[in-house]
C-alpha cells in the first residue's frame, strides 16, 4: 500500500538527488531556504524535485518534475545569502498534489514502490555493474574516496548499488532524471550499466593518450637532459670553445661583417641571427632561419668587376668570335664607349641605363655575341632561359612562408656569379607567358628599369639589392609578342640572317674546328674542300642561323671518326662526292632556278620568326559565279590584301584588256602554299595582285623576280618591314630581282654588298610600275599601255 504524506518541497536544478545516497547541496533562494528551515526544525524530513528548466529562478508547481525523493536533512550550516545542508535520500516519491507555494512549497507525496528487487537476473546485472565502477575507478574516474569505499565493501544490496553509481555517473542532470524515474530495478541497472560502459570506454582512451603524451614529454625532458649534459661535459672539457651553436652564431656574425651589406640590410641580418640564436635547436623553423642567412652572406652586395672597358680590346674580341653581323657590332661597341666615357666622368652608376634587345631568327648568334660582350668587358656571365616562364615568382621569389621558397632566377643568377655587376643575359624574352600566378612580364619592368632596380625587392630576401649595375641584354625572335611597356624599356638591335659568304666564313673559322674537337679527330689533319662546304651549305641547309650547318659538319665528323675507329679509308681532303657519300642525296635544290615562268604564278618575299622567307602565290580560274576563294592559312590582313588586289584588278579591267563582267562567271582561288605553316601580314599585296594580273590575261610572271609591299585600292605602294632579311631569302632562294616600295630604299644600305651586287633592285610608288617589270612580253594590248610607268627608283649592284 502506497504511503502518502505532506512535506515541505524544494525544488534544485543541475542536480539530481538518488535515493540510498548522501548529498551536500546549497539553498540559495528564498523558497528553498524556507523550506529546509522548516524541515529541520520539525522532522528534518522534505521531498526533493528537479526542475524542468534550469534558468527559470522562481518555478512554480508546473515547472518541477513529478518524480523526486524524499530526504532527511541531517546537517545544516547557515551563512549569510546560502544554506549548506547534507540530505540522504530515501525513496522515490511522487508529487500528488501542491498544497502550498508561499512561503515555500508544502505538497502531498506518495512514495514509489521499487519493482523486481527480487528478480534473480537482478544479481547478475548488479555484478556486472560492480565489476564495470571498479574498472573505472581503476582507469581513474574522480570519485569521492568514502563513495568509493562504501560502494566497492560489497555489503550493499542491488537497489543501493544502483542508486550510488547512477549519482556518480558523469552525464547531464536531464539523464538522471530519467535514471530517477525507472521504477524497476532490473531496468535501471541495465540502463545505468549501459551508460557505465561507455564512461569506461572514454576513460579508457584518454588513459591511452595521456600515456603516449607523457611518454613524448618524458623522452623531450630526457633528451633536453642529456644535451645539456653534454655541453657542460664539452664546456668542462674544452672550455665551452667547441660549442656547435656558439660556433654557428659566431660564424654567421663574421660572415655578415665581411659582406658588407647596405646597413638596413645588415640589420635584417642581425635581427634574423638574434632570432636563430634564442631559437631551441629543435625548432623546425631554425632550418629556415638558416637558409635565409646563407642567401644573405652570399649575396655580393660589395662584390664588383672592375670596369676595364677597352673599346679596341672588345672589337677584336667581336670579331674574332662572330663573322658578319658587323651593324650589330657596331652598335655594341658604341654602349662600350659610352661606359668607358661614363666611367672616365665618374659616372659608372648609370652605365647600364640601356638595355640591349637583340632580335633574330634562331641560329644567329644571338645569345653567344652576349658571351663575347662579357669577355670584352672581363665579366661574369649569366644566362636566364624566359622561355615557357608563366609563375611570376620565377623572378621575384617565393615568399618565406612556402615551404621550400628560394629566390627568384634574376637573384640567382647574381649570387652564382658572384659579383653586382655581371653581363645578364635574359634569353627568350619575347616566349613569357602569364596565367593565374602572374605576369613575368610585368616583373621585367621593374627589373629592367634603371630607376626602379636601384632597390629590386625579391620576395624572399624582403631586402632591396641594386641592379642597376647589371648589363641586362634581352633576346627574341619577334618583337610582337612582347608588350609594349617592356618593349619601350629596350634599344632593339636587329640580327638579319647570314649570307651564303659569312655562313662560308663561319664554318672555316669556328664550326669546322668545333666538330673536329668535340669529335675527337682534332689531330687527324682532316680538311673541307671550299666547294664541299658551299655544297653543303647551299644543298643541305636552307636557313638564316648556322645550326643546321653545324648539325651536317658534325654528322661528316662523326662519319669519319667511325671509319677511324673500324681502320679503314677515310678521307684527309673532304670534297663534294664524300659530302654525298656522307650526307646522302641534296636535300635543297635552288627556290627558282628550277620552276618555269608561269601564269598565275608570282614570288613574294615574308619574314617569320626563323628570319626571311619565299612566297609561292598561285591563282587559278574556273567557271563560277565572281567568288573568291582564299586558302593556304592565310592571316585576317592577308586576307584583305588579297581582296584589295581583287578590287584593284576588277576596277582596271578596261586598261588590263579585261570585259567588263570578267569575274562575272569565274570563281578566282589564290592558294599560298605549305598551307600547314599560318602566313600574316600586308606586304604581299603585290605579289598577289600580279597573280591576279597574270591569271586573268595569261600573261606569264619572270619566276627570277620576287617582290614584296603592301598595295591600296588605288594602286599605291606601301613601305614594309624587315626588307634586309627578306632580300636575303630571295637571294638565297636564286631571285635575280627584287621590287620594293619607294619608301624602303633607304633600307639598301644595311643589305651586305655580296647580296647586293647579285641582285637588281627597283624601287616603286604604284602597282603600274611593277607589271613592266614583273610580267613577260606586257604591255598585252594597246589599252593596257595606259598602265605602263617608268620605276621611280632603279638600282644595280
Amino acid at each position: 500500500m502506497t504511503t502518502q504524506r505532506i512535506v515541505p518541497v524544494v525544488a534544485i536544478r543541475g542536480a539530481v538527488v538518488f535515493p540510498h545516497t548522501d548529498t551536500i547541496l546549497s539553498f540559495g533562494r528564498q523558497k528553498s531556504i524556507e523550506a529546509v528551515n522548516a524541515a529541520f526544525q520539525d522532522d528534518r524530513i522534505v521531498a526533493i524535485f528537479n526542475q524542468k528548466d534550469q534558468n527559470k529562478s522562481d518555478p512554480a508547481a508546473e515547472d518541477l518534475y513529478k518524480v523526486g525523493t524524499i530526504a532527511t536533512v541531517s546537517q545544516m550550516m547557515s551563512t549569510d545569502e546560502e544554506i549548506h545542508a547534507m540530505v540522504k535520500g530515501h525513496a522515490r516519491v511522487h508529487l500528488d498534489e501542491v498544497l502550498a507555494q508561499e512561503p515555500y512549497f508544502i505538497a502531498k507525496v506518495s512514495e514509489l514502490e521499487e519493482k523486481d528487487i527480487k528478480d534473480d537476473e537482478v544479481v547478475v546485472l548488479a555484478n556486472q555493474l560492480f565489476e564495470s565502477f571498479k574498472k573505472a575507478i581503476n582507469l581513474g574516474k574522480g570519485v569521492e574516496i568514502t563513495a568509493v569505499m562504501r560502494i566497492l565493501s560489497g555489503q550493499i544490496e542491488p537497489i543501493e548499488l544502483v542508486d550510488s553509481v547512477s549519482a556518480l555517473l558523469d552525464i547531464r542532470p536531464e539523464e538522471k532524471q530519467k535514471i530517477l524515474e525507472i521504477i524497476s530495478v532490473k531496468d535501471r541497472l541495465k540502463r545505468v550499466i549501459e551508460l557505465m560502459a561507455h564512461e569506461v570506454n572514454v576513460l579508457d582512451l584518454e588513459r591511452t593518450i595521456s600515456m603516449k603524451t607523457q611518454k613524448k614529454l618524458e623522452d623531450q625532458m630526457k633528451k633536453a637532459m642529456l644535451r645539456e649534459k653534454k655541453r657542460v661535459i664539452e664546456e668542462e672539457l674544452e672550455g665551452g670553445d667547441s660549442d656547435e651553436e656558439l660556433n654557428e652564431i659566431k660564424e654567421y656574425r663574421k660572415k655578415i661583417k665581411k659582406a658588407k651589406m647596405p646597413r638596413e640590410v645588415e640589420e635584417k641580418a642581425n635581427k634574423e641571427l638574434k632570432r636563430l640564436q634564442e631559437m631551441s635547436p629543435n625548432n623546425p623553423e631554425s632550418g629556415y632561419v638558416r637558409n635565409y642567412l646563407d642567401w644573405l652572406v652570399d649575396m655580393p652586395w660589395s662584390v664588383e668587376s672592375p670596369n676595364n672597358v677597352s673599346v679596341v680590346k672588345a672589337s677584336k674580341i667581336l670579331d674574332e668570335d662572330h663573322e658578319g653581323i658587323s651593324k650589330t657590332k657596331e652598335r655594341i661597341l658604341e654602349y662600350l664607349a659610352v661606359m668607358k666615357m661614363k666611367e672616365k666622368a665618374k659616372k659608372d652608376k648609370d652605365a647600364g641605363a640601356t638595355i640591349l634587345c637583340f632580335i633574330g631568327p634562331p641560329g644567329v648568334g644571338k645569345t653567344s655575341i652576349g658571351r663575347s660582350i662579357a669577355k670584352a668587358l672581363n665579366r661574369k656571365f649569366v644566362r636566364v632561359s624566359l622561355g615557357g616562364i608563366r609563375d611570376e615568382a620565377e623572378l621575384r621569389g617565393h615568399r618565406r612562408t612556402y615551404v621550400g621558397a628560394l629566390p627568384g632566377r634574376i637573384i640567382q643568377g647574381i649570387k652564382n656569379a658572384g659579383t653586382k655587376n655581371p653581363v645578364f643575359m635574359l634569353d627568350e624574352v619575347d616566349k613569357l607567358g602569364m596565367d593565374y600566378r602572374g605576369d613575368p612580364s610585368s616583373a621585367l619592368l621593374e627589373i629592367l628599369d634603371p630607376e626602379q632596380n636601384k632597390e629590386f625587392s625579391d620576395h624572399y630576401l624582403e631586402v632591396p639589392f641594386d641592379l642597376s649595375k647589371v648589363m641586362f641584354i634581352a633576346t627574341g625572335n619577334l618583337t610582337d609578342t612582347i608588350p609594349t611597356p617592356l618593349l619601350d624599356r629596350m634599344e632593339i638591335i636587329r640580327f638579319a640572317g647570314y649570307t651564303t659568304d659569312e655562313k662560308f666564313a663561319i664554318a672555316q673559322k669556328f664550326l669546322w674546328k668545333k666538330q673536329l674537337k668535340i669529335n675527337g679527330i682534332e689531330n687527324k689533319n682532316l680538311k673541307l674542300d671550299d666547294e664541299a662546304l658551299r655544297e653543303i651549305i647551299e644543298k643541305y641547309t636552307r636557313e638564316s642561323g648556322v645550326r643546321n650547318l653545324e648539325r651536317n659538319l658534325a654528322a661528316i665528323c662523326r662519319k669519319i671518326a667511325r671509319l677511324i675507329a673500324e681502320k679503314k679509308k677515310y678521307p684527309r681532303l673532304i670534297k663534294v662526292d664524300d659530302i654525298r657519300k656522307f650526307l646522302g642525296p641534296r636535300k635543297f635544290t635552288s627556290q627558282i632556278a628550277e620552276k618555269k615562268d608561269e601564269v598565275g604564278m608570282a614570288t613574294g618575299l615574308s619574314v617569320t620568326s626563323f628570319g626571311g622567307e619565299i612566297l609561292f602565290i598561285e591563282v587559278s580560274l574556273m567557271p563560277g559565279s565572281g567568288k573568291l576563294i582564299l586558302t593556304g592559312q592565310l592571316g585576317s590582313v592577308m586576307k584583305e590584301s588579297a581582296r584589295a588586289a581583287f578590287t584593284w584588278t576588277r576596277a582596271h579591267y578596261k586598261d588590263l584588256g579585261l570585259p567588263e563582267n570578267f569575274a562575272k562567271d569565274k570563281d578566282i582561288h589564290i592558294h599560298v602554299p605549305e598551307g600547314a605553316i599560318p602566313k600574316d601580314g600586308p606586304s604581299a599585296g603585290i605579289a598577289m595582285t600580279t597573280a591576279l594580273v597574270s591569271a586573268l590575261t595569261g600573261i606569264p610572271v619572270r619566276r627570277h623576280v620576287g617582290m614584296t609591299g603592301e598595295i591600296t585600292l588605288r594602286g599605291r605602294v606601301l613601305e614594309i618591314g624587315g626588307l634586309k632579311e627578306k632580300v636575303i631569302a630571295g637571294h638565297r632562294a636564286g631571285l635575280k630581282t627584287i621590287i620594293a616600295p619607294i619608301e624602303n630604299k633607304k633600307d639598301l644600305e644595311d643589305i651586305p654588298q655580296a647580296v647586293k651586287k647579285d641582285l637588281k633592285f627597283h624601287f616603286v610608288e604604284r602597282y603600274e610600275e611593277v607589271m613592266p617589270i614583273a610580267l613577260k612580253n606586257w604591255p598585252l594590248n594597246k589599252s593596257s599601255k595606259n598602265l605602263i610607268k617608268q620605276p621611280s627608283f632603279t638600282a644595280v649592284a
